[in-house]
C-alpha cells in the first residue's frame, strides 16, 4: 500500500485487503441471514440489482466483514467496512453483522476493532437504514460497561452515522492520512465549506480523534494499544522516582524557586523514565487540545499496563482538563491503574479559557479522582498551584518531590490580596507551609525512602 501525498487520502483497500494489512489469521464470523424483501424493505426500484451490481464487483454479500484475528499477538473482534459495496453504507443486514459480532465479543472478552470506511446509512432502506445507528450504539455502550476496549481506525471516507458511532464513539481513534473525515460527506457539504475541516488531520486538531497513523505503521500501533487496553491490574502504580534535587529545601520561597526553576526535570523526562513504551491519548472529545498543558496515555511499566495524566508545567487549560478525566475514566472502565504528575502554576485564567468552561471542567476532573474504582498515585513533580493542580491529585494518595511545592495559592498572588507590599512575598511564602516536608507535617501528602531517604512513610507509622 502505497503512502499518501501530504493531504491526500491513502488508496483504498477492499475490506479483505486492509484486514489482511492488520492480521495473518483473519477469521469471518457466522452471520445471521437477512430476510429477503424484494428491492428491499421499501421496495426500492432497482435496490435488488444495485446490490447483485455490488456483490458481484466487490465478492462480499454485505457492506460490512467481521470476524477475529490475532493483531501483534493480541486477539480482536475486527469490523471491516467494504466501500465499494453500496459506499460502505450501513442498512438492516449491516446492523445484524455488525449486533453479532459486538455480542461475540462481549461473549468471549475480546476487544473490538471498527475499520470505518462508510459514508452513512443506506437510503433505499430509509428510516429502517438510519435506525441501525441505535442499535450499533447500544451494542458499542453494551461493550463499554463490559469493560472491553474499542479501537476505531478511520478509513476513506468515514462520514455521516459510522463516523458519529463506531468511529467517534469509540475509546481510542486512529486514523490514515489524508482520510476524509467528518460527519458531513462530500455531497451534502455547503458549497463553501473548507475541504481540509473534513480531514482526519483536522479531527486530531480538533480533539476528537487521536493520531493519524501511515498505513505501514498502524498494525505495530493497533498492536501497542491492544496490548496495553487489554491487560488490566489491581494494584497500584508505584511512585516515580524524582529526577531532580535530592535534599529538601530550607524555606518556602526556596521550594517556590527550585520549582519554577527552568533547569528542573518535567513531565516528559518522568514520563520517558517510568515507561518503556507508551502511546498517547489526545483530545478532550469537545472540541479541543492542550498538548502544552497535558499530556495523555498508556504506558508499560514493570510489565503491567499504567495509565498516566501529567501536566507540563504550564498553565493547564479546559481541554487538558477534560482530556485527563477522558483518561481516567476509561482507565477505570478498563481496570487500569493511574499515575498523575501535578506541575501547573494553576488553571488558565484567560477569557477564553472561561469561555470554554475552565471551571467546570476542573469540576468534572475533580469527580472523576473521586469516585473511580482503580487506584490512582500521584506525584507532585514542580508547582502545584491552587484548585487547577489539587484536580489532578489523589485524595491519600499524593507524595511530593524534593523541588516541588503545593499551596493554595501562589505567595505573590496571596501578598497581593493581603495588600502586602512585594519586599513580604518571600516571607508569605514560607507562612502558606507549602514545602514539601510542609505538605507531609500538614497530612496533605505522603512521603517514603523511595523520595527522601531515611524518612519512611511517615504517615504509615503513624496508621500503624
Amino acid at each position: 500500500m502505497t503512502e499518501p501525498m501530504a493531504g491526500q487520502p491513502a488508496e483504498r483497500l477492499s475490506a479483505r485487503a486492509f484486514l489482511a494489512l492488520l492480521t495473518d489469521d483473519f477469521t469471518e464470523l457466522p452471520h445471521p441471514a437477512t430476510l429477503p424483501d424484494p428491492d428491499g424493505p421499501l421496495g426500492w426500484q432497482g435496490y435488488d440489482a444495485s446490490r447483485a451490481r455490488a456483490a458481484a464487483r466487490t465478492g462480499e454479500e454485505e457492506s460490512v466483514v467481521c470476524g477475529t484475528g490475532h493483531v501483534e499477538g493480541v486477539r480482536a473482534v475486527l469490523l471491516a467496512f467494504e466501500f465499494g459495496f453500496l459506499g460502505g453504507s450501513l442498512g438492516r443486514g449491516t446492523g445484524d453483522r455488525l449486533e453479532a459480532a459486538y455480542t461475540y465479543a462481549r461473549e468471549h472478552r475480546l476487544p473490538v476493532v471498527p475499520l470505518v470506511a462508510t459514508g452513512g446509512s443506506r437510503m433505499q432502506e430509509g428510516m429502517l437504514a438510519l435506525t441501525q445507528l441505535q442499535r450499533v450504539a447500544r451494542q458499542s455502550a453494551l461493550t463499554r460497561e463490559a469493560g472491553l476496549p474499542q479501537i476505531a481506525v478511520l478509513r476513506d471516507p468515514a462520514t455521516g452515522g459510522g463516523w458519529a458511532t463506531l468511529g467517534a464513539g469509540a475509546d481510542v481513534v486512529l486514523a490514515l492520512p489524508g482520510a476524509q473525515v467528518g460527519f458531513a460527506g462530500s455531497r451534502v457539504r455547503p458549497p463553501d465549506a473548507d475541504p481540509a475541516a473534513y480531514t482526519a488531520e483536522a479531527q486530531v486538531a480538533a480533539g476528537s480523534a487521536d493520531a493519524v497513523v501511515p498505513a505501514g505503521e498502524l498494525r505495530g500501533t493497533l498492536g501497542r494499544w491492544l496490548r496495553l487496553l487489554t491487560a488490566p491490574s489491581d494494584d497500584p502504580a508505584p511512585v516515580p522516582a524524582p529526577l531532580g534535587a535530592g535534599d529538601l529545601p530550607e524555606t518556602g520561597w526556596d521550594a517556590v524557586r527550585r520549582a519554577r526553576a527552568p533547569e528542573r526535570p518535567r513531565a516528559g523526562a518522568y514520563l520517558d523514565a517510568y515507561f518503556t513504551h507508551r502511546v498517547a491519548l489526545s483530545g478532550d472529545r469537545c472540541g479541543g487540545t492542550d498538548p502544552e498543558g497535558m499530556l495523555c496515555g498508556f504506558g508499560a511499566h514493570a510489565g503491567r499496563t499504567v495509565a498516566y495524566a501529567a501536566q507540563t508545567g504550564t498553565a493547564t487549560r479546559p481541554a487538558g482538563y477534560r482530556t485527563a478525566t477522558r483518561l481516567i475514566r476509561l482507565a477505570d472502565r478498563l481496570g487500569i491503574p493511574v499515575v498523575t504528575l501535578v506541575d501547573t502554576p494553576g488553571a488558565a485564567n484567560d477569557a477564553q479559557a472561561e469561555r470554554q468552561g475552565v471551571g467546570a471542567a476542573i469540576a468534572d476532573l475533580f469527580g472523576a479522582v473521586a469516585s473511580v474504582r482503580t487506584p490512582v498515585t500521584t506525584l507532585v513533580i514542580g508547582e502545584g498551584g491552587s484548585g487547577g493542580a489539587l484536580a489532578l491529585a489523589a485524595p491519600g494518595a499524593t507524595w511530593a518531590t524534593p523541588d516541588s511545592y503545593f499551596s493554595v495559592i501562589a505567595p505573590e498572588l496571596a501578598a497581593a490580596i493581603l495588600k502586602r507590599p512585594p519586599e513580604e512575598v518571600e516571607a508569605t511564602a514560607g507562612q502558606l507551609r507549602l514545602r514539601p516536608q510542609d505538605l507531609t507535617e500538614l497530612g496533605v501528602t505522603r512521603t517514603g525512602d523511595q523520595l527522601f531517604p531515611g524518612t519512611g512513610d511517615r504517615r504509615s507509622e503513624e496508621r500503624m
